[in-house]
């Protein structure tokens, strides 16, 4: 009877179909989106590992900087002391020769003149060891200054071969995503004309029926077809209709390529009313168990279960958001979609 005034009430509607296809479209592009962002991602972590050495040689190279600072600073006060023992040897140097020419004055003059003369000497031995010892010491920070700029040119040149590996990075990452969006893009169209043809054999098979159409990239069939009001156990008619699908989908397992990762997904929907059986709770409960009976009769006329997933969605993706009858009756349905794993 429910089927009967099912039928004399449908129509066909093709706005939802419209804004399906639109939907699907969409969620095509942020599917293709998603995906190549995950690749992104993967492939980004070696950028990231050669930037965390970029920042490791960065840091590295100015501590070396301020190391060679420091070592500047140091030579330019040793080079202020040794301009100042230079003069202080200038002055004692002239000092020595005053002292030697009246040294060799005053040679007949006594020991008092000769003692005077040697501690002269001694005071002039002892600034040349001073400003002998500044000389070492500006030796060595040259030694070092040579080495502080040899490990600079190695981290120079380190880090212009981490450069260059980073652009190659980059541009073989732009390079997979490219070929990545053309693959995708190629698998989507394959399935989608697997898809056409699918749906094709479908409605031949099954006849113009009211209560069985398409919508978007879904075939629908209204709930009556296979069970009866809160029920989820297939009836004798539904049974009848699944093995026609059934045998359609042994077929397109047959000719759709292995490698593209198929699935028809068997989706359960209720209307808005709430249910509280018996045997199920919440819409929730009977959209699933209504998908599952689909599923599990496929299975046992021969559908590949690695090809099936069964889904319940309540009543939470309504066709027709009204509050009467219709739009209870065309919510209440089985949508079966062919689409990626």
């Amino acid at each position: 009877m429910a089927l009967a005034r099912a039928r004399r009430e449908s129509g066909f509607n093709y706005w939802p179909g419209f804004v399906d296809a639109l939907s699907t479209l969409v969620l095509s592009v942020v599917f293709l989106l998603s995906v190549f962002l995950v690749v992104q991602f993967f492939l980004s972590q070696e950028v990231t590992g050669k930037d965390k050495a970029l920042q490791e040689l960065n840091a590295k190279i100015a501590q070396l900087s301020e190391s060679l600072s420091l070592e500047k600073l140091g030579k330019l006060n040793l080079n202020d002391q040794i301009t100042q023992l230079k003069a202080g040897l200038a002055s004692a140097e002239a000092e020595r020769d005053r002292v030697k020419g009246l040294y060799e004055g005053l040679a007949s003059a006594g020991n008092s003149a000769e003692g005077r003369a040697t501690e002269l000497n001694k005071a002039l031995e002892s600034e040349k060891q001073v400003s002998a010892n500044a000389l070492a010491q500006i030796e060595v920070l040259n030694q070092q200054i040579s080495a502080l700029r040899r490990q600079l040119a190695a981290l120079e040149d380190a880090l212009d071969a981490s450069e260059k590996r980073d652009k190659e990075s980059q541009t073989k990452i732009a390079d997979l995503g490219q070929r990545l969006n053309v693959a995708l893009a190629q698998r989507v169209q394959e399935l989608s004309r697997y898809r056409s043809e699918f749906f094709g054999r479908l409605r031949a098979i099954l006849g113009n029926r009211p209560d069985i159409h398409i919508v978007g990239d879904r075939f629908v069939f209204q709930s009556e077809v296979f069970f009866d009001t809160g029920q989820a156990t297939l009836l004798p008619d539904g049974r009848a209709e699944l093995d026609k699908v059934a045998d359609a989908v042994k077929d397109l397992e047959k000719q759709i390529p292995s490698e593209i990762p198929w699935v028809l997904r068997v989706d359960g929907h209720t209307d808005a009313r709430p249910i509280n059986s018996p045997i199920f709770k919440s819409n929730w409960e009977l959209s699933s168990a209504r998908a599952i009976s689909v599923v599990q009769y496929l299975i046992s006329h021969g559908v590949s279960p690695q090809r099936l997933v069964a889904a319940g969605f309540a009543e939470y993706d309504p066709l027709d958001t009204g509050n009467t009858e219709e739009a209870y009756r065309r919510n209440r349905r089985i949508e079966l979609k062919l689409t990626e794993r």
